[in-house]
């Protein structure tokens, strides 16, 4: 039997703030961002893009000298840009500081107090917090025991108070994409009014023909949104910057609940020359270079023995025994090993722990470490 559970991912400090809260708002765990090395190591907690900037990027920064003035909200030539590559104009496309900013404006857009927002668990850690500023209510639907969404468990799932419904796909923290096939069939027992939200930040990173790609949907579902950033594969994490494709209607609701301004000159910039031909061919050089890489880091791991699941990100997922056969024994022991090795993953408690790729040089010294520790048992 599974036991995903929400604690076993994130921890609080259990700190008592000197003023009231919400008693909701304090049971859910903020989000924490992965550790920095304090030695010599490498830095794969974050599912950081490890390569420079693309090309022109730099260039383009350095040529924002208007940081004195705010940018321009409606960014019109990098909407349109993106939007014609899911076959819609610009108007179909939403900006924010990070396509985790419109999970959050979604959410509080559609479920009120009392309604429910539904997704899959484990998933990205920032799911449960989403509901906290409207009171909507976190429905979490366990993951089939080879780490991928359970369809058929969420679509039984959606009620009459379910409002919106999240799929990330390839699921962070554990690597599986979601199939088309899968997809479809699942799309037909959802409520035309309800929100779907196809959550690719990874989509770039997928290399399975049978995977779902969020191009190839969307127009199919006027309930279905759209994410992706530019922070992972485009390699602009610290720029924050993201967006959603989908109906003109769902993002002038989100828009309502957005923090204004969030989306800076300097990250329009640094996207848009993301987007030009030089760029764009650079990216896709790197990309394939991280899967290889990726693919090459599961396979070594498996012949350790351990039960890889099917890795479509820029990151693998190291399960916990009690999770799945063929994992470790204790995540939290794992991570500590790395971290005694200069080297930082991404721990949860009681479940596994998420390795990002990161420079070539780092996969062999991973593989070793997962050696050692195993050679302990």
């Amino acid at each position: 039997m599974l036991a995903w559970s929400l604690d076993s991912l994130v921890m609080s400090d259990n700190v008592v703030p000197p003023v009231r809260f919400r008693a909701d708002v304090l049971a859910v765990p903020a989000y924490r961002q992965g550790a920095t090395p304090t030695k010599p190591g490498y830095k794969l907690s974050s599912n950081e893009n490890p390569f420079e900037p693309l090309p022109g990027v730099l260039d383009a920064i350095a040529q924002r000298s208007d940081i004195n003035r705010y940018a321009a909200v409606a960014m019109p030539e990098l909407r349109e840009t993106i939007g014609a590559e899911f076959g819609v104009d610009g108007t179909h496309v939403h900006l924010a500081a990070g396509s985790v900013a419109i999970l959050f404006q979604l959410v509080q857009a559609a479920a009120a107090a009392g309604d429910e927002y539904l997704h899959a668990w484990p998933s990205f850690e920032a799911y449960p917090s989403l509901g906290l500023a409207s009171g909507a209510v976190a429905s979490r639907v366990p993951l089939t025991p080879t780490a991928e969404h359970d369809l058929d468990a969420m679509a039984d799932a959606i009620t009459e108070r379910t409002r919106v419904v999240l799929l990330c796909s390839p699921n962070n923290p554990t690597g599986p994409a979601i199939r088309r096939a899968d997809f479809d069939r699942f799309m037909t027992r959802v409520p035309a009014d309800t929100l779907v939200v196809l959550d690719e930040a990874y989509r770039e990173f997928v290399t399975d023909p049978e995977a779902v790609r969020g191009e190839e949907v969307l127009r199919q579902h006027p309930n279905l949104v759209v994410l992706r950033t530019f922070s992972k594969a485009y390699g602009l994490a610290g720029l924050r910057i993201g967006y959603g494709v989908g109906d003109p209607a769902i993002f002038a609701a989100a828009a309502s609940v957005a923090i204004p301004l969030s989306v800076t000159g300097i990250a329009e910039s640094a996207a848009r020359a993301s987007l030009t031909p030089a760029a764009r061919a650079a990216h896709a050089e790197r990309v394939a270079a991280l899967a290889e890489r990726r693919d090459a880091l599961a396979a070594a791991l498996r012949e350790l023995g351990l039960a890889i699941p099917q890795a479509q990100a820029n990151f693998v997922w190291i399960p916990e025994t009690g999770q799945a056969p063929g994992g470790v024994a204790d995540a939290l022991a794992l991570a500590a090993d790395f971290s005694e090795a200069g080297t930082l993953v991404r721990p949860f408690a009681g479940v596994g722990v998420r390795v990002s790729v990161g420079e070539p040089e780092s996969v062999p010294v991973v593989i070793d470490i997962v050696r050692q520790h195993l050679a302990q048992r």
